[in-house]
């Protein structure tokens, strides 16, 4: 316990000791061991976040745009500079694999570099003579205070890439709710951001329970809510936020899947389908966590992704050599353990077995290995809910048609693949799938940060995705201003028509 740091909250750039007396431990994923304990922020410490950011937000949004993006580039050079010291952090207290916790950096990095576009991309439109003498406008202007509801899975991608970089570059302000399981990256990047130039009161951030969290749904400074999680809380703060008139983005869960067809290139394919399957343990909502894989080469395809998953190397995340960390915590290895049993209750073929896994010199890790489901159906919860975790069930279907149906009925659509040579079956897929992102021989078709995050159906709440033209939007509101100057000739009119402004004279 001497070992055991106590984390504190920031407001107005200050980091700050929780009144509450209550902390949240924190561990590290490949030891077991607790490594930090994390504030549980009170009500009126979480109301104060936002009175700071209140009270920041009418200087910051005067800003002008380009000192906003200004400290954004300091800022992106900082993380370039620290990306080492964040991959650790990263993969030390949540648990993906050094390479993996590089690219949750990484990612965070790139929305960064999109939001310094955001000069081009906040430019409204204009138009003269809309109607006589008449010229018409449109800005997009800040709105005030938003919100953000952080997961666990990737700590630096989605708060600083997500949500802060557009939010604070079209001139709002920010309360940054960090997940409690995996604080200490976001915090160090608030700090990177702070040594960038950040002013007082624009970046906020607190950790607490829902309880606490709750405020940020109902506080009356809090003009918008961004969230990621499970689609169960996240439905409810979608109903909540909006019901206060409240503007909410909610990315939920998702159950992603990939059709594999004869004409593929098996070994190819079986090597991306483990990177999508099990990478980050497969805690992502874009893993590929089922395949509808053509009949006439099922048995070959199944007996490659077990070898290649059995040749996964699993140990430390922060080890070079490590291809598959631990999951985040004791409890949801038991959870993706409680999902393993429900797949061989429901008849599943188990043909690789991840538990039980040891790993010499860390005997208390949170250690899952790649499990491998052959002959699941399409009903069973297995293929139907997300375990997010490195579980991989393999649906065995007649052809394309089939394959594409099971895809479409299931209640998740945030992303879906499509293995195969054909050209005709690769635009069938990309026209008909339902998934907001589709790759075509790409496992994890999450577009780079110029585009929008664009799930579908139960992945999704919201009107406005997040990245890209999207996500400015979102953070912004349109006022079109029409004005008119009047000439000589217009100040001798007697009679205006109120319709269209023409002038009459008496």
């Amino acid at each position: 316990m001497s070992n055991v740091k106590r984390l504190a909250y920031c407001v107005n750039n200050e980091w700050k000791k929780t009144e509450s007396g209550s902390y949240l431990a924190v561990t590290n994923s490949s030891t077991g061991e607790m490594m930090a304990e994390t504030p549980r922020c009170t009500k009126e410490e979480v109301h104060e976040a936002v009175e700071a950011a209140n009270r920041a937000f009418s200087e910051w949004s005067n800003t002008p745009v380009q000192k906003r993006v200004g400290l954004l580039f300091k800022f992106k050079n900082l993380i370039e500079e620290n990306l080492d010291e964040l991959a650790v952090l990263v993969a030390t207290e949540h648990g993906k694999n050094l390479s993996e916790s590089r690219g949750d950096v990484i990612k965070a990095m790139e929305v960064v570099e999109a939001a310094c576009s955001t000069p081009y991309l906040m430019q409204g439109d204009s138009l003269m003579n809309v109607s006589t003498g008449h010229d018409t406008v449109l800005y997009r202007e800040p709105i005030g205070v938003f919100a953000g509801i952080v997961p666990m899975n990737f700590p630096a991608m989605i708060p600083f890439g997500w949500m802060v970089p557009f939010c604070i570059a079209t001139g709002n302000t920010f309360v940054m709710k960090a997940s409690s399981q995996t604080p200490q990256t976001a915090m160090r990047m608030l700090e990177l951001l702070i040594e960038a130039g950040l002013p007082e009161g624009v970046v906020n951030l607190v950790t607490c329970s829902r309880d606490e969290a709750e405020l940020l749904l109902k506080h009356p400074d809090v003009r918008g809510i961004t969230y990621v999680g499970s689609t169960k809380v996240g439905q409810k703060i979608f109903s909540t936020a909006s019901a206060n008139g409240k503007r909410v983005q909610v990315l939920g869960e998702a159950k992603n899947h990939g059709l594999v067809l004869k004409d593929a290139v098996l070994e190819r394919v079986a090597a991306g389908i483990i990177n999508s399957s099990f990478g980050c343990a497969g805690q992502r909502c874009m893993a590929l966590p089922v395949i509808c894989v053509e009949e006439e080469v099922a048995d070959k395809m199944v007996s490659l992704l077990t070898e290649y998953a059995q040749a996964l190397k699993i140990g430390p995340a922060y080890a070079e050599d490590t291809d598959l960390g631990p999951v985040v915590s004791d409890d949801h290895r038991k959870k993706v353990s409680g999902w393993i049993e429900e797949g061989i209750k429901e008849g599943a073929e188990l043909v690789l077995d991840g538990r039980d896994v040891e790993v010499q010199g860390f005997p208390n890790g949170y250690y899952m290995g790649p499990v491998i489901f052959d002959k699941v159906t399409p009903e069973m919860r297995i293929a139907q809910e997300e375990i997010f975790g490195p579980v991989l069930s393999v649906i065995r279907v007649k052809d394309f048609e089939e394959g594409l149906a099971i895809m479409n009925n299931n209640p998740f659509a945030n992303g879906s693949c499509i293995y195969t040579q054909s050209g005709y079956y690769g635009r069938e897929f990309s026209k008909r799938t339902d998934a907001g992102m589709v790759g075509v021989n790409v496992g994890i078709p999450v577009p780079v940060s110029y585009f929008p995050f664009t799930g579908h159906k139960q992945s999704f709440f919201g009107d406005l995705h997040v990245m890209g033209k999207d996500g400015v939007a979102f953070f912004t509101e349109s006022k079109c201003v029409t004005s008119r100057w009047f000439t000589e000739e217009d100040r001798k009119q007697t009679r205006v028509n109120t319709w269209d402004g023409t002038i009459h004279r008496e």
